[in-house]
């Protein structure tokens, strides 16, 4: 087996993934929330695929600050659906 570096050009989600990552806190929480938005408007044929990535990093442009805690964990999740569900309504 060979194993390469990602494609991150070919895949723009890993790399949006991999900010996400690396700016912690509630940036991972936001992130899954935008994506399983986007990725059931691409299962109902709204959106294209090459669509998701744009839906993700406009919501990783509103993450929060604080601390984590489940409280600012749930907040983050709501808002982050309901600012990509805006954005999808604004046809991406």
């Amino acid at each position: 087996m060979e194993f390469y570096p990602p494609d991150t050009d070919r895949f723009p989600a890993l790399a949006i993934a991999y900010e996400a990552g690396r700016r912690g806190g509630l940036a991972p929480v936001v992130l899954n929330a935008a994506d399983e938005v986007a990725v059931e408007a691409f299962l109902k044929g709204q959106i294209t695929y090459l669509d998701i990535p744009r839906v993700l990093e406009a919501a990783l442009e509103g993450v929060p600050e604080g601390a984590l805690s489940w409280e600012s964990i749930e907040l983050a999740d709501r808002e982050a659906r309901i600012r990509s569900k805006e954005l999808l309504k604004v046809k991406v």
